[in-house]
């Protein structure tokens, strides 16, 4: 399947980085480095505006190893961009590390995932079907 993209940015389209990946790498367009001190967010263009299938949806995921070794993710993730949405996708970045992080052109920042929509249609009743878990929610199954 193919999505039209308009990139604006001085850098690559987004890419699979392995056979396996089920998202692609989308990279930072900034005109100069950005300093994000710990607890501060801000939002990172890519210079990238996509023509999404109605089908479908982009949901922005943060990266593993920026997440592991800086602290660094995403907040509203998985963010959600819209069929409909014709603007610049811009990345919500936060650093929850103990370090200052610098952003800087091109760096990989995030993954975009292509994601099927269903649409459905919600029926208002009086009652639903019991389970054997019901309402039990939140670490309900202990945590071993």
């Amino acid at each position: 399947m193919e999505v039209k993209v308009i990139n604006k940015s001085n850098n690559p389209l987004p890419t699979y980085q392995t056979e396996g990946s089920s998202g692609l790498d989308v990279c930072a367009f900034l005109e100069k480095p950005l300093l994000l001190k710990p607890l501060e967010r801000a939002l990172i263009p890519t210079g990238l505006y996509f023509e999404i299938p109605s089908n479908l949806e982009i949901q922005i995921r943060p990266r593993s190893g920026l997440a592991l070794h800086h602290g660094i993710t995403l907040l509203n993730s998985p963010a959600t961009i819209d069929s409909d949405f014709r603007g610049e996708v811009k990345i919500l970045i936060v650093n929850l590390g103990n370090h200052n992080f610098l952003i800087q052109n091109g760096m990989r920042i995030a993954q975009l995932v292509f994601s099927k929509i269903e649409k459905i249609k919600l029926r208002q009743v009086e009652n639903i079907e019991t389970t054997l878990r019901n309402e039990n929610g939140f670490g309900h199954t202990g945590n071993q």
